[in-house]
């Protein structure tokens, strides 16, 4: 279910928060609270303004799902990142992180594994973590398969798509070789990459996700599903904001 925030009605319809507030609390807008935040379901948000024949004109400016501008980080909001990540990571055991096409991280990667964790705690080690989803990104191959890591992990990933356009990916990762643990060279490479002492790493390197071949295979197959689901998600709530966008215009307009 797509789901429209608070900021999202106030700066579409031009009304204030509290106004929005009220009519939640009153029950005169479609809504439900999430822990202490309101949220409105997209689809009877739409519903509610076509019964009060608030639809846009056929002309009314719409977004354009290609060349509008907006990152991935502002058409999908990182709650609904966040949730997805840590269902489907803590379901198949692996890491899962959501970059836009320049690998920068719409959230914190779900499920990390330890080993992640204290090599990424190092100053510049999400900068080479970056660089390397960037790479992953471009490497335009659109059937998924495990590759390695920076860090001699495997990982895998499928493309997030808004229109026609490639604007992201979801990756998992985290995952363990076959040969595993890796050879006291492939360690030092870490250590010199990351600033990281060769000891840590070591100690870390059962703090990984060790996977079987049918695992890995099922990762291989959700992957692409869970990108479409993402891609379908992220479609929707850019195509409803392009209607609210219109209304609103179109409310604004002063009779001439």
């Amino acid at each position: 279910m797509s789901m429209l925030t608070t900021k999202d009605l106030q700066q579409l319809l031009h009304v204030d928060r509290s106004t929005i507030y009220r009519m939640a609390e009153a029950g005169q807008l479609p809504a439900m609270k999430v822990g202490r935040q309101w949220r409105f379901p997209a689809d009877r948000i739409e519903r509610w303004l076509d019964e009060r024949n608030m639809r846009p004109v056929e002309k009314a400016p719409t977004r354009d799902l290609a060349f509008n501008g907006d990152s991935l980080t502002t058409l999908l909001p990182g709650e609904y990142v966040s949730s997805i990540g840590d269902l489907f990571g803590e379901m198949l055991g692996v890491m899962v992180v959501v970059t836009d096409m320049d690998g920068t991280p719409l959230v914190e990667p779900s499920n990390q594994c330890g080993l992640f964790k204290v090599v990424n705690e190092r100053p510049g080690a999400v900068e080479q973590c970056v660089a390397d989803w960037r790479e992953l990104a471009h490497d335009l191959d659109l059937t998924p398969r495990f590759a390695p890591s920076h860090l001699g992990l495997l990982c895998a990933r499928s493309y997030v798509r808004v229109g026609s356009e490639l604007r992201g990916i979801i990756l998992a990762g985290g995952i363990a070789p076959e040969r595993w643990p890796p050879p006291t060279s492939q360690i030092e490479q870490i250590s010199a990459d990351f600033g990281v002492d060769a000891d840590l790493i070591t100690d870390h390197l059962d703090e990984v996700f060790h996977l079987s071949a049918d695992a890995r295979q099922r990762v291989l197959d959700l992957l692409p599903r869970l990108a479409k689901f993402l891609s379908e998600v992220t479609n929707e709530r850019v195509r409803l904001l392009g209607k609210l966008d219109a209304i609103a215009a179109l409310a604004g307009a002063s009779p001439s």
